[in-house]
């Protein structure tokens, strides 16, 4: 079907995205999984991206990770981002009631309204555990809001990289285990994702569409 010029070095191609209020540390939990450093990180104009390549379940998997930006100004730049993604990551900060109250009120509701896979994975991460003692949300409320919203959930540190690893490796299980999700990243996924328009740095220049 597709050239034998280059064949794909992967079994799938997966989207996923990062959402979640500025500041909650989703540069830094994506830095800590692709590159295994963390930094404290400017917050993201528009949208970032990168790639990452994974052995998980014995499949070979090209993860291709946006990070958008949190805040209010940017949110119409993204809404085009969630298109075709087969996981969406959650994330807030266990020290910042006010970004765990906005997953309900915000960034549930975008999922709603933009995925375009109604199979889509979501994954629920409280980030920032490592500042257990300026915690204001506890555990249980993030299961139980999980609970609600049918994501899956963990707790982990950007910083520390507790649970880094397992955050994205449960998610790309649980989406290798979804046949629609599976169907749509081992076909189109591999020729199309890319032509995307990549988020200039400026974003005024940036393209929704």
């Amino acid at each position: 079907m597709g050239s034998s010029l280059n064949q794909p070095e992967f079994d799938y191609l997966f989207k996923l995205l990062m959402i979640g209020d500025s500041g909650v540390g989703k540069s830094s939990l994506l830095l800590s999984f692709t590159s295994d450093t963390f930094e404290d990180m400017s917050p993201t104009i528009g949208v970032d991206f990168k790639v990452k390549y994974v052995d998980v379940g014995g499949k070979k998997l090209k993860l291709a990770i946006w990070d958008t930006a949190g805040q209010e100004r940017f949110r119409t730049l993204t809404s085009s981002y969630y298109r075709g993604a087969q996981g969406v990551i959650m994330v807030y900060d266990v020290t910042r009631r006010d970004t765990f109250t906005n997953l309900s009120e915000v960034w549930a509701k975008e999922v709603d309204l933009y995925s375009t896979n109604q199979d889509c994975i979501k994954m629920l991460v409280g980030n920032k555990v490592d500042k257990e003692s300026d915690r204001v949300v506890t555990k249980k409320e993030g299961i139980s809001f999980a609970r609600e919203c049918g994501c899956l959930f963990i707790e982990c540190s950007a910083k520390t990289r507790a649970n880094v690893q397992q955050c994205f490796e449960e998610l790309v299980l649980k989406i290798l285990d979804t046949p629609s999700l599976l169907a749509e990243g081992s076909k189109g996924m591999k020729k199309n994702i890319f032509k995307e328009k990549l988020p200039q740095s400026d974003a005024s220049t940036s393209s929704c569409c």
